[in-house]
C-alpha cells in the first residue's frame, strides 16, 4: 500500500475487509484537526455510504490492510 498522508485524505473511499453492521463501503467526511495547530492529525471521521452513520477512528487503522482496503472494492 502507499504510504498515506492524513492531510490528503479527506473524501477518499474506504471499503471494510469484514463489513461493520452491514456496511462495507466508507468515505473519509472529515480530517480532525488537533486543538493545538502543530500537533499532528490523529483523528479522521468516516462515513457509510449506504446509511450515512458517522464514526471517529484513528487515521492510522486505514494502514491496516487487514481491515481496510483503499478504494470501494
Amino acid at each position: 500500500m502507499n504510504p498515506l498522508n492524513p492531510k490528503k485524505l479527506l473524501l477518499t473511499k474506504w471499503t471494510a475487509v469484514t463489513p461493520l453492521a452491514k456496511q462495507k463501503h466508507f468515505l473519509v467526511s472529515k480530517v480532525i484537526q488537533p486543538e493545538v495547530p502543530t500537533d499532528p492529525i490523529e483523528w479522521v471521521e468516516i462515513e457509510s455510504v449506504f446509511s450515512k452513520a458517522t464514526q471517529v477512528i484513528p487515521w492510522r487503522d486505514l494502514q491496516n490492510d487487514r481491515v481496510w482496503r483503499q478504494g470501494w472494492v
